[in-house]
Parts: structure tokens; C-alpha cells; sequence
């Protein structure tokens, strides 16, 4: 049964890939980030994120484009962290967070088809942080993030070209009360279709 569900699926995408509706891809790229809030540094790091994506077309000018990717953000920790936090990131000037990130952006297609407007929301599970964190700091950061992404993506054929921005709109901070976290950034980024 599982099998036949299988031969099923494979064979609809493969029918919407050929009649292009349907594309699937890979991608990878950079990330520079920051986490806004006391006790970080108003300056952005690099990191990196990998994933796969999706376009299925809904109209002449419109796609969806779902993706899971994998990112990795970096942040440089203020001077005085310390005292704020009661010595829970003692030893370090740096984090880094890994997040399984599933943004669902929808494409505005302008200037003939090669340029599109991204927009969309995405939600961040937190699976990895930095190994060195302290006691106190094993929990400091929510397991979960949501953002607002916008962007411009350019089409190349098979392959996509994405500058994006993100501003968290939650607070990831688990540790106190006192102080709002939330991620932001930049994303550019390569991608190919695959199918």
C-alpha cells in the first residue's frame, strides 16, 4: 500500500514538473545575523544555511515557494553579558544557534519574468547551540523562532539567485524577563532546480 502511495506521489510531481507547475531544488548559502537585545552586540556575524525548496506556480504571475533549510546563526555577545545574565555565557564572545527553519514565501514575478518579490513567514525549531554554554545557559534561548522574510530573487534558468531580510517577531529569550531578544538578518543565497 505504502509503495503504490509512493509510485503515486512521484508520478503527480513528475506530470506538474514537466507541464511547469511544479519545480523542485536545492540551495545553499550565507547567512549574516544578529540577535537584537541587551547583552548582544549591535553587529552581525556569518553563519550559513542549506535546504531544499519548491515552486509550484498559481498563477501568471504568482508562485508559492515552500523550503526547509538548515541555519545557522552566529551573534557576538556584549561586553557586560555577565552581570546581565549572572555569568551564564562566562568564557564566551560568541553564540551560535542552528535552526530547522520552514519559511513559506509566496513570488511576485516583475521585469519579464527573471526578477520576483519575496515575501513570506518562517518558523525556526532550534535543534543545536553552542556546545561551551554554561550551566545557566543551556536553556537561555527558545526552542522556537518566527519570522517575517522579504526579498528579491532572480531566475537564471535552473538556477535562482535570492538577498533577503529577516526580522524575528517573537522573543527568544528563555533565560530572563528583563530583556527581549530577536533574531535578524541577511540571506543570500544560491539555488538550483532539480526537477
Amino acid at each position: 500500500m505504502r509503495s503504490k502511495l509512493f509510485v503515486s506521489l512521484l508520478a503527480v510531481f513528475f506530470s506538474l514538473s514537466a507541464s511547469a507547475q511544479f519545480h523542485l531544488g536545492v540551495k545553499a548559502g550565507t547567512n549574516i545575523t544578529k540577535v537584537e537585545g541587551k547583552s548582544f552586540r549591535d553587529e552581525f556575524s556569518y553563519g550559513y544555511h542549506l535546504g531544499a525548496f519548491a515552486e509550484i506556480k498559481l498563477s501568471k504571475q504568482l508562485t508559492l515557494q515552500p523550503e526547509v533549510n538548515i541555519n545557522q546563526y552566529r551573534t557576538a555577545l556584549d561586553s557586560n553579558y555577565n552581570n546581565l545574565l549572572n555569568n551564564a555565557f562566562r568564557g564566551l564572545s560568541s553564540v551560535r544557534m542552528e535552526y530547522l527553519s520552514i519559511p513559506i514565501l509566496v513570488n511576485y514575478k516583475i521585469g519579464g519574468g527573471f526578477i520576483s518579490l519575496q515575501a513570506g513567514p518562517q518558523f525556526g525549531i532550534l535543534f543545536d547551540r553552542t556546545n561551551s554554554f554554561g550551566q545557566n545557559a543551556q536553556n537561555a534561548f527558545k526552542q522556537g523562532d518566527f519570522s517575517m522574510l522579504g526579498g528579491v530573487q532572480l531566475k537564471a534558468g535552473i538556477f535562482r539567485i535570492n538577498g533577503r531580510y529577516f526580522v524575528g517577531l517573537n522573543d527568544i529569550n528563555d533565560l530572563t524577563n528583563d530583556s527581549r531578544w530577536k533574531n535578524q538578518g541577511f540571506q543570500l543565497s544560491l539555488g538550483m532546480t532539480l526537477l
